[in-house]
């Protein structure tokens, strides 16, 4: 498993649909980009901006019932891609206890920011998620030359930098 860092959340520039870009914590050239929606790239956004909403949203109030029921959240597992679609776990500490939750990707960076815990890649996922080299598709290699190239600055959801 690669360990993970939120680098951002960003736009695609064709459908305009919200994407969180995972960079690998030891290596700049290893990125991960995953396709979300609005409401969960919101909620990231609103955390790396330290944002604190005056009620508590979704994924803070999931954060509150955890941390009430003794549980920490240890770590989540981006562990799968199959037809397009990631797939995740939240590692759940209750206890002597490691509860497994299956879970979308989006749900568990989130929590795993609210937690501080850390985000990790299993590598069969990275091999299947890479874009195809140039040869293959000419507008896949500029998508891929532009999440390697972003910087924090290009990072905005609804005019917030996130």
């Amino acid at each position: 498993m690669i360990e993970m860092v939120v680098h951002g959340v960003t736009l695609d520039p064709v459908s305009q649909m919200p994407i969180v870009v995972l960079r690998a914590k030891e290596d700049d050239e290893t990125i991960l980009p995953i396709w979300i929606g609005a409401f969960e790239a919101n909620g990231i956004a609103m955390r790396l901006q330290e944002v604190e909403p005056p009620r508590p949203m979704t994924y803070e109030l999931m954060k509150s019932i955890i941390t009430e029921m003794g549980g920490n959240v240890e770590r989540i597992v981006i562990n799968d891609l199959k037809d397009s679609t990631y797939y995740a776990e939240i590692h759940i500490q209750h206890g002597e206890d490691v509860l497994v939750i299956d879970s979308r990707p989006s749900d568990a960076i989130n929590l795993a920011l609210r937690f501080g815990a850390p985000i990790f890649v299993v590598e069969e996922v990275l091999e299947k998620s890479k874009v195809p080299e140039p040869e293959e598709d000419e507008e896949k290699q500029r998508l891929k030359e532009w999440l390697e190239n972003i910087r924090p600055e290009d990072f905005e959801i609804g005019g917030q930098q996130s």
